[in-house]
């Protein structure tokens, strides 16, 4: 069993509803689910659409990266998504991968730890409220380190 981190996001209908579809969904695949509490959040990339609820999740999964990753793609078509127009787009339900243990991958559809954890408020946060002594294993930092760093980077 391996200890994993998504992040879960819905700006588009029934925000709330889609969140807990997915929850619920995950519950079927995932063990020792632990969550943070219900962030909106502001876009980020492009601003100009509706605002977010953000959460992030951990749980623990015998699926491989490639399988959960497949499984959470299902999932999200399941629980009502639509392809989105433009990347970092409006969205019904967007699940992703923040890390799947202390793995360390690059694929042509796949890199975890997540690219942009760094970077995103809106999943450090929710993160650092289940989880606030994580490390990094791309970077060693934890999610503490992270979110100082990116709460000074946007005052300057």
């Amino acid at each position: 069993m391996t200890t994993i981190y998504l992040s879960l996001g819905s700006n588009l209908g029934d925000r709330d509803g889609y969140l807990r579809a997915a929850r619920q969904a995950l519950a079927i695949v995932l063990t020792d689910i632990k969550e943070s509490s219900v962030y909106e959040t502001e876009p980020q990339y492009i601003t100009d659409q509706p605002e977010f609820l953000n959460q992030v999740i951990s749980g623990r999964t015998v699926l491989s990266p490639q399988e959960l990753l497949k499984t959470l793609q299902q999932i999200q078509t399941k629980v009502g998504r639509q392809e989105p127009k433009v990347r970092f787009g409006p969205r019904e339900i967007d699940i992703d991968i923040l890390s799947y243990g202390d793995l360390i991958l690059v694929e042509d559809h796949l890199e975890i730890p997540h690219p942009r954890i760094a970077e995103r408020l809106f999943v450090l946060e929710p993160l650092k409220e289940i989880a606030p002594d994580w490390i990094c294993p791309k970077t060693g930092e934890s999610v503490k380190v992270m979110l100082t760093r990116l709460k000074e980077e946007q005052l300057i």
